[in-house]
């Protein structure tokens, strides 16, 4: 520790003579295509507590897809898309990070799935009515204009289908987070870059978008999740994750 300063409570530092020294990394904003090509080597590899809390409500929400036509929108690294093919969907899964396709093209299983690069908030280059499932995973802090964005969600999904849309709960904001990691190979801090919204930009943006909110769900991190992945310790009870299920109305 740097001479003339010592440990808080909570974990900060204060300096002799008073005032607090911040122990939050430097953090440097990104490209958002930057950052996630950047962040494709470690994303699977981080025990990231909100991938934990949120891939069991995706597929509660998805429901049965056996047989179904499904599109990720924004699908990274696979991690949805492999699961929906293994559960007997024909899984089309979409990004626009050169660097995480090649990363869920490499996995096990990725023969099952058609992956195509292409920029999700550009709008999407299906034909209308083309999906009986449509999931987009924590893409919406990256979106400018979600309504814009749900809209074209909505136009590809069939009549009586359904949209499953994820999201870091804006809740996290109030807390300083949103999407970022640690370059493993330079050591530098690097957010891919987001826009802070308010739960109210979600619920309007899919209202705006002339589609139907079915269920809106809220997570938070527990003491069981926080034992199997540490860093969710310090977020138990503090809302983080956001679930829509929509409809074309």
């Amino acid at each position: 520790m740097h001479q003339g300063a010592r440990r808080a409570r909570g974990g900060a530092r204060v300096r002799a003579g008073g005032g607090q020294v911040n122990d939050e990394p430097r953090w440097r904003d990104l490209d958002t295509r930057d950052g996630y090509d950047r962040w494709a080597p470690s994303y699977d590899d981080e025990g990231n507590p909100l991938l934990a809390l949120e891939e069991p409500e995706a597929d509660r929400a998805l429901g049965d897809v056996t047989g179904l036509d499904v599109l990720d929108v924004g699908t990274g690294t696979g991690r949805h898309a492999l699961r929906l093919a293994a559960r007997g969907a024909r899984v089309t899964a979409v990004d626009f990070s050169e660097r995480m396709l090649a990363k869920a093209r490499a996995k096990t299983g990725a023969d099952r799935v058609r992956f195509e690069n292409h920029d999700v908030t550009q709008g999407l280059p299906y034909d209308d009515a083309s999906f009986d499932r449509v999931l987009s995973a924590l893409v919406l802090e990256h979106v400018p204009d979600v309504a814009a964005f749900l809209r074209e969600l909505g136009r590809v999904t069939r009549p009586g289908g359904r949209i499953v849309v994820t999201a870091m709960h804006p809740a996290m904001f109030l807390r300083g987070v949103s999407a970022r990691f640690r370059d493993e190979a330079t050591g530098e801090f690097l957010r891919p870059r987001s826009h802070v919204m308010q739960l109210s930009d979600y619920v309007m943006g899919a209202l705006d978008a002339g589609l139907r909110i079915v269920s809106l769900v809220e997570r938070s991190p527990d003491e069981a999740l926080a034992a199997r992945v540490p860093r969710a310790a310090k977020y138990v009870a503090w809302p983080m994750l956001l679930v829509m299920t929509l409809e074309r109305a």
